[in-house]
Parts: structure tokens; C-alpha cells; sequence
């Protein structure tokens, strides 16, 4: 006896109105299909096949060994999409979810949930389901004295009584898994769509005198499902209300988290302070007691403890303890920054190393290069490197001193506690502990204003 899974993820999603598949779109940074996979995977499932149809190369990619696979050619039904998984699952014996890929807010307490009621009633099948204050437009789940399910009820056929049952048909179920594939087989399409419906198996079952159980979710949110771009932004609100919330019972104190946009797969350390207007995205990891200042944005990047960031971008990158950012500096990808460095105002690193300990003030680009520790490098520093065509790295040695407005055109070495004067081309290495010197010198024309014209 086995638990198995079948995710629904074939349908393009016509309403989202896009070029991309409707389970691709992204809900606080992950695609809602990875959401609904995650949360399958921690209940513990033996198999889990993942339907795919529109787009079903971009679900595998995404996806990879995460799941099996079943191609429904045609979209003919929620029937017809179980019923392609018969080869993976069908002689299998235990218990079977079915969930749809667009319901990214469901979560691994209600699965496990949903599955331990639908084992310990002892049905064939069993509806997940939601209290909504206002039904208008959903199934009902009419039960009986026994509170098994007698019948589902679509709004349009409802009598007056059934209209004011409150709890609806969420979509999501669980069947004993060898009467899922036997019963498909009895589902027809005799209907106005032409179209194989999977609800139709719980009629079947009723039927033929089987127990159809109903569970009960505690939260009708965790229900949603997302089928235009109206339902995605609403995903996303309440998916960031449930991450923020997490985020500050663990001891992050967000100061507005209405305006804190913070990814799934996110971690940060306690007592951190995130002001408001902070993007954090990926799988982006920040120590303790760090400061993210307003108007930042962090993408998969690890920051250490005791960090801060005012008004910065940091992307990719590797930030240890101590560390000062900004304002308004980039960090860019594949840098790394060493313990205590100072980066200052307008100060752009890319692709490069940075020893603790060296600061940068302002107004500077260090690309593609090595930093050593101890460094002050000076206002309107620029690491040129690139001549057009390739990019060259250049390093330079601890203790060392850069001038204001240096150009050091790579690839360069400059060594250890060297000195470059203020406005100088660096072309050539330079010696430990020397003094380079690359620029005109001062020439001063006495009485020069004198003689201009309109001195005269």
C-alpha cells in the first residue's frame, strides 16, 4: 500500500492571456507548479506523476526527477488527464491525490490531512473542501447524517436548500487508487463540453454504493486557484502575507509588510530589521542582525551577519560578516565580498573579490578583478576592463592604496602596499610597497588671463 500523487499541469490557460503556460507563472518567485510539488513531496509520496500537455517540456524542465511524467495530447477533461497516468499508477495498490498545478497556496498540513481522514474513514473517495461566506458560483457538498458525502451539486442545479450550503468543492481529491482507474474507465463524455470530468467519478462511485468521505480545510484561501491574472495578483498578496508573517514570528522585524516583497525559499536570520519597499528574492540567505535598508533588492545572494544594505542592489554574490553597503550601490554577479569591506555611494562591483576589511567610498567600478585586504580605494576609481572585444582581470595587493580618479587599465598586477598617485593610468605593474605616478605634469603659464582677448 502506497501513497501516489497526480498533478495537473497540461492546461495552457487561455484567460491568463500569455505565451506562458498558466503553471509556469511565478507566485512569490517560484512557479505555482514547484509550489504544488514542494508541498506533495514533504507529505511523502512513493510516486508522483505530474500530467503535462501545453508546455510539458518547460514543466519537465523545470521539474526534472522531481516527478514522473504522463502527456495528455489532447485536453479533453480532468477525467481524461488522470486517466494518462493508468500506465505509471493503475496496477497500484493505496491511496491517490489528485491536486491541481494552479493552486500554489495549498499546503503540506492540509494534504496530510485530506489523505489521514480519506485512510481512517475507510472511502473510496474523498473531497477536499472549504467554508465560503459566499458560495454563489461553486459545487455544494451535500452530506449526509453520518457526514459522508451524499452528492455534489453544481450552483446552477442547486434548490433552494442545497443554495445555502456553504461549503463547496475545492477540486482537490483522494481515492482509493486502484477504484480511481477502474472507475475512469466507466466515465463518459456525454456531455456539452464532450469532455471526461474527474467529479464524474464521484457520482460513479456513489452509485455503486461506495463511502465518499469529505474533509474540510480551515482555510478557504488555501483553495484558490489561479486561472487569469486577476487570481495571480491575489495569489501573490496572500502567499507574501503568509511568508512576512512566518518571516517575523521567527524574529525578522519587518517594518511595513505590505511593502516587503520577500520569495518563498527565502531565509533570514533573527533580528534583522527589513524597512519597507525591500525586494528579496530566490533563494537569497541573510544572516543575523542585519539592516536592509529601504529600496533594496537582493536576488539569490548570501549575506552573513551584522550586514548593512541602504538603498542597494545586490545580485548573485557572496556578502560576509560586517560588511557595509550603499547607498546606492550594485553589487553584481559572482562577487564576494570579505568580512567588514566598506561599499560605499555609487559603487559598482562585478565578478570580483574583495578582501576584508577594504573600503571603497564612492563613485567606483571594480570589474572582473582581486582585491586584497586593507585597501582604500580612492573616489572615481575605475578597474578598466575591457578593451572592446575581452574582458582582463587584474588584482590588487593588500595594504595597498588607490588615488582618487585611477584608471587601472587590466590586466594589471599591483602589489602589496603600493601606492598610486591620485589620477593616474595604470598600465603596467606595479612593485610592493612602490609609488606609481601616471600623469602629465603640472605646468603653470604665469599672466596667461592677461593675455586672452577679452582681457585686452
Amino acid at each position: 500500500m502506497g501513497n501516489y500523487a497526480i498533478i495537473l499541469a497540461a492546461g495552457k490557460g487561455t484567460r491568463m492571456k500569455s505565451s506562458l503556460y498558466k503553471v509556469m507563472h511565478k507566485v512569490c518567485g517560484k512557479a505555482m507548479v514547484e509550489h504544488v510539488i514542494s508541498h506533495v513531496e514533504k507529505v511523502g509520496m512513493d510516486n508522483i506523476v505530474t500530467i503535462v500537455g501545453c508546455g510539458a517540456d518547460a514543466v519537465q524542465e523545470l521539474l526534472q526527477e522531481r516527478s514522473e511524467y504522463a502527456l495528455q495530447t489532447e485536453q479533453l477533461g480532468t477525467g481524461h488527464a488522470v486517466k494518462q497516468a493508468k500506465s505509471l499508477l493503475g496496477d497500484k495498490k493505496g491511496t491517490t491525490l489528485v491536486i491541481c498545478g494552479d493552486t500554489p497556496l495549498i499546503t503540506e498540513e492540509t494534504i496530510q490531512s485530506v489523505m489521514t481522514h480519506h485512510q481512517e474513514s475507510g472511502a473510496k473517495a474523498t473531497i477536499l473542501t472549504a467554508y465560503a461566506n459566499n458560495p454563489s458560483g461553486y459545487g455544494r457538498v451535500v452530506r449526509n447524517q453520518e457526514g459522508f458525502v451524499e452528492k455534489i451539486v453544481e450552483h446552477k442545479d442547486a434548490n433552494q436548500e442545497e443554495l445555502l450550503i456553504q461549503e463547496i468543492n475545492t477540486g482537490t481529491y483522494v481515492f482509493d487508487n486502484e477504484a480511481l482507474f477502474e472507475t475512469l474507465e466507466k466515465v463518459t463524455n456525454d456531455n456539452a463540453q464532450g469532455e471526461y470530468y474527474l467529479p464524474d467519478v464521484i457520482e460513479i462511485l456513489k452509485q455503486e454504493g461506495h463511502t465518499v468521505s469529505a474533509f474540510q480545510m480551515k482555510d478557504i484561501e488555501e483553495s484558490l486557484g489561479v486561472n487569469d491574472r486577476v487570481a495571480l495578483a491575489q495569489a501573490e498578496r496572500l502567499m507574501r502575507q503568509r511568508i512576512n508573517t512566518y518571516h517575523m514570528q521567527q524574529g525578522v522585524s519587518l517594518i511595513d509588510p505590505s511593502s516587503t516583497y520577500i520569495d518563498s525559499d527565502v531565509v533570514i536570520g533573527e533580528d534583522t530589521i527589513i524597512e519597507p519597499n525591500v525586494l528579496i528574492k530566490g533563494k537569497s540567505i541573510i544572516g543575523k542582525q542585519c539592516f536592509i535598508g529601504m529600496g533594496s533588492e537582493i536576488v539569490d545572494t548570501i549575506i552573513g551577519n551584522q550586514v548593512n544594505v541602504r538603498s542597494s542592489c545586490l545580485e548573485q554574490s557572496t556578502i560576509d560578516s560586517g560588511v557595509d553597503i550603499g547607498p546606492m550601490a550594485h553589487i553584481r554577479p559572482n562577487s564576494v565580498l570579505g568580512s567588514h569591506v566598506h561599499v560605499g555611494n555609487f559603487v559598482e562591483i562585478k565578478n570580483s573579490i574583495i578582501g576584508s576589511e577594504t573600503k571603497m567610498g564612492h563613485l567606483t567600478y571594480i570589474g572582473d578583478a582581486v582585491l586584497g585586504e586593507r585597501i582604500n580605494v580612492g573616489c572615481g576609481t575605475i578597474v578598466v576592463n575591457y578593451d572592446g572585444k575581452n574582458k582582463h582581470r587584474s588584482t590588487i595587493g593588500s595594504d595597498s592604496f588607490i588615488g582618487c580618479n585611477a584608471n587601472l587599465v587590466s590586466p594589471v598586477h599591483i602589489g602589496n602596499g603600493a601606492f598610486i598617485a591620485a589620477g593616474s593610468t595604470i598600465t603596467q605593474d606595479v612593485p610592493d610597497d612602490a609609488l606609481a605616478i601616471a600623469r602629465s605634469r603640472q605646468e603653470n603659464k604665469l599672466h596667461y588671463v592677461e593675455k586672452l582677448p577679452h582681457k585686452k
